[in-house]
């Protein structure tokens, strides 16, 4: 039975890291140092991703045709989890944190989601991100159901050792909630490989040797290879897939890509080598244009020098937020949410918009956007390759064999390529956009395998594949 599990007697503390490896989002392209309070990247619209993410649940689950009770079940989380966390910092002096983790949904396997270390990480943000989850494994038809998770700290004015420290603590708080066929954590904003490897070691110390208790772990501590591309790489995959749908390819189409981190740069680095051309690209240090194609590899080789995209002499330099109404054939939104919205969306000049991102487009700029004939590729079929290389991730770790990356992109093509297909043939039936197309999938099936576990939960529609 969902329930809520509320820790107020215990003392623990979040942690996070902004190091400078590939993680799945953007700010993460970025050292400690870097994050300045002026420059750190902020959380935006928490509120609204929560009310979209209901608002569109509740017009799938209207086209679906969902008993009112099964409705409220598959909405209401599993869990949810509050701890209070509290360490040493390297001073002696005691550091006071607020840890959250939402469990959405296990009707189809374990629970599945990140955690991410922000100032401004809060429940409704949590519980938006959880669902999203729960729809986005769905939708992927991996047998998973949805968790997100994070802490409320400043992660730029924490030391390496109290990141350690604090990680730890937060594990021991969690370890019984979390497990193997539980609850799989995995990183997320200000969070990486290296915090994944601390939660192991931790949870290990009391379970024993569990390698599988977390994906998105370094290679040599059972890590895939390819999840550090995966989402980049998924993006790219669904690109084809509609653009093929459209009787177009990516070779010639100009694209835009907002956000330049781990997503942003693998989409563009995986776009640019099939002949796509980026025209404009920003980061949290700036943005850059060149109508003639931007030389991607060397803006990599930029990037990595001079931490960001500023001062790339292949570009002019623009205003930041200009690059979302660039002209161009595709827009990449890839770093945070909310960024699409009703006083951007009518100078937009995309004609497809591909969601890198979680929840990039407002409900508003959704509507706008549709009239104006743009088509959105949603985040929660878009930018699932992340999950879906996790998911091959945590069988290599069950069965102990480990695949070659070759094995690792061919799946993960496969599982892009059908789901695109099942999402429209889902559009199809219901005569509906691609949002709402990949949101019915999503809960259709999680609504199948509520009643296929209780038949009494209520009625159901028609199974889908």
């Amino acid at each position: 039975m969902k329930h809520i599990y509320t820790n107020t007697n215990t003392k623990c503390v979040g942690i996070s890291l902004y190091i400078y490896t590939h993680l799945q989002y953007q700010e993460s392209h970025f050292p400690v140092a870097f994050f300045s309070k002026s420059n750190k990247p902020k959380i935006k619209n928490t509120m609204n991703a929560l009310a979209a993410t209901n608002r569109n649940f509740k017009l799938a689950s209207r086209l679906l045709g969902l008993d009112s009770k099964l409705e409220q079940s598959l909405l209401i989380p599993f869990r949810e989890i509050k701890v209070e966390c509290t360490i040493p910092k390297d001073d002696g002096t005691l550091a006071s944190f607020v840890g959250f983790r939402v469990q959405h949904d296990n009707a189809r396997g374990p629970m599945k989601g990140g955690i991410r270390y922000h100032p401004e990480v809060e429940p409704d943000e949590v519980n938006a991100l959880a669902q999203l989850m729960t729809w986005k494994t769905a939708v992927a038809k991996i047998p998973y159901g949805g968790a997100k998770g994070g802490i409320g700290c400043d992660p730029s004015e924490l030391s390496i050792s109290e990141l350690e420290r604090l990680t730890r603590v937060f594990t021991q708080k969690i370890h019984d909630l979390i497990g193997i066929h539980t609850d799989v954590p995995a990183p997320d904003m200000g969070t990486g490989p290296q915090t994944m490897a601390w939660i192991l070691d931790e949870y290990s110390k009391f379970h024993g040797h569990s390698p599988a208790i977390v994906t998105g772990k370094p290679i040599d501590l059972g890590g895939s290879l390819g999840r550090d591309a995966a989402t980049g790489r998924g993006v790219l995959f669904a690109t084809e897939a509609l653009l093929n749908e459209h009787g177009k390819s990516i070779a010639g189409q100009r694209f835009a890509i907002q956000g330049f981190g781990n997503v942003g740069s693998w989409a563009a680095k995986l776009i640019n080598e099939k002949g796509g051309k980026i025209v404009a690209v920003n980061d949290v240090t700036g943005a850059i244009k060149n109508k003639d194609g931007i030389n991607i590899s060397g803006l990599l080789e930029h990037t990595e020098e001079n931490i960001g995209v500023k001062g790339f002499d292949g570009a002019d330099a623009i205003d930041a937020d200009s690059v979302l109404v660039e002209d161009c054939d595709i827009l990449v939104p890839a770093a945070l949410g909310g960024v699409i919205h009703r006083e951007n969306a009518n100078e937009i000049k995309a004609k497809f918009i591909i969601e890198g991102a979680n929840h990039p487009t407002d409900p508003e700029a959704d509507e706008i956007l549709r009239k104006k004939g743009v088509v959105i590729l949603p985040d929660i079929y878009a930018n699932s390759g992340g999950v879906i290389v996790s998911y091959f991730e945590w069988v290599q770790n069950i069965q102990g064999f480990m695949w070659d990356e070759e094995k690792v992109n061919k799946e993960l093509k496969s599982y892009m390529t059908r789901g695109f297909k099942d999402l429209k043939d889902m559009c199809k039936t219901h005569s509906c956009d691609l949002r709402m197309g990949a949101f019915s999938l999503g809960v259709n099936r999680v609504a199948q395998a509520t009643t296929g576990r209780r038949p009494s939960a209520s009625s159901a529609p028609a199974p889908w594949p």
